[in-house]
């Protein structure tokens, strides 16, 4: 099945900047801390941004595998509408959180609005099964979901994977829940 416009162009943007930006540069495109080199531009560009090429491969299957059937059932403007808010809470999220413990390094990924893309994955089609890759164990999409944020939870807590923004994440799936309950209360 061919994959959807929007989320097409997103996998083309993030692969693109990704390329263009692993030779150097694009540091004022990650979001910074406040105080930091922190500028608004930043809570939607640092989504587009990447670490390595592990990183972009693993956010861009990620938005295929959620965002294709999303954008299906919503259409773009709903689909965009929902990967931009999960992407500007993910950035809140993390900008609330270098401010509480002060860290002061970028952030770069479109890990909070895959985030967000599963939580709605999750919420939408909750009979699907859905393979976490290692081990390969099939699970419900809210199983899966479920288990993913528990574990982000787990190691924001801890700080046991130091350098990720665990709590982006979750600010993703939370912009999202939001989004969809408010979408979901405008129905009745």
């Amino acid at each position: 099945m061919k994959m959807p416009p929007v989320t097409l162009g997103l996998v083309a943007a993030n692969v693109v900047l990704f390329l263009v930006t692993s030779a150097g540069g694009g540091d004022a495109l990650a979001l910074w801390p406040l105080g930091a080199g922190f500028m608004p531009w930043q809570l939607v560009t640092y989504a587009f941004l990447h670490a390595s090429v592990t990183h972009v491969a693993f956010n861009m299957i990620g938005l295929w595998s959620f965002g294709s059937d999303l954008e299906r059932v919503w259409g773009p403007r709903r689909f965009i509408a929902y990967y931009a808010t999960c992407v500007v809470t993910a950035a809140l999220t993390q900008l609330v959180f270098a401010a509480v413990t002060g860290t002061a390094y970028p952030t770069v990924g479109a890990s909070g609005g895959v985030f967000g893309l599963l939580l709605a994955y999750a919420m939408l089609f909750p009979q699907r099964k859905v393979l976490l890759l290692i081990p390969p164990i099939p699970m419900r999409a809210p199983v899966f979901a479920l288990v993913y944020g528990v574990i982000e939870l787990f190691l924001g807590v801890t700080g046991t994977q130091e350098g990720v923004a665990h709590f982006a994440h979750l600010g993703g799936m939370l912009g999202g829940f939001l989004l969809l309950s408010s979408w979901r209360r405008q129905r009745r």
